[in-house]
């Protein structure tokens, strides 16, 4: 079976060769990017998040999903990586970019009583510390999905603890069915029930 895909989206070759000349070497493999499409399609007209934007790989594989009534709201820290995400995906009126520190987006939204149907979180909060803050910001049914959960050539040296915990903690997590998966940079996918 070759499980790479075999449709791409549209921007996702500038997207990924602007990363590779402004440095940045986080970008979502296509494997990966493949299934937040697949995931996304299955939630039309829904409110979808992303915490990381980093370049827009992730975004452009999500949009490549979603249906015309369909949103994003993606989140990045990083003003200057989060431009080329914009420069390659900002005419597509269903995106909303934000430039945040996710940590500070997480208290925001909180009382904002936003709800969302999926959630592709790329960055510590929401996977590593705040997970229940998240999960309060996704509806019933919400599918979850991390990456990156197989050792990394960008992790930083005292990341594999992080890892760790997540893994040791993920069982108790209430309300929430999630599978790990040895595939791609290593995923779990889960869903709010």
């Amino acid at each position: 079976m070759h499980d790479l895909p075999r449709r791409r989206p549209a921007r996702l070759e500038a997207i990924l060769a602007d990363a590779d000349q402004a440095g940045f070497a986080m970008s979502c493999e296509d494997r990966t990017g493949s299934l937040l499409a697949t995931l996304a399609a299955s939630k039309p007209g829904g409110r979808l998040l992303e915490l990381g934007t980093g370049a827009g790989a992730g975004a452009a594989w999500l949009t490549a999903g979603m249906d015309a009534g369909a949103r994003l709201t993606t989140v990045e820290t990083d003003p200057a990586v989060q431009a080329i995400a914009r420069r390659h995906l900002g005419a597509d009126p269903r995106i909303e970019f934000v430039t945040a520190d996710a940590d500070a987006w997480l208290t925001a939204a909180a009382p904002a009583g936003e709800r969302y149907d999926f959630a592709y979180v790329d960055c510590r909060p929401g996977k590593y510390h705040r997970l229940d803050d998240l999960l309060a910001l996704l509806a019933p049914g919400a599918l979850y999905v991390v990456d990156d959960m197989l050792p990394q050539a960008t992790w930083p040296g005292n990341h594999q603890p992080r890892v760790d915990g997540f893994f040791e903690r993920l069982p108790e997590v209430a309300n929430f069915r999630a599978t790990p998966m040895r595939w791609a940079s290593g995923l779990v996918v889960a869903a709010k029930v």
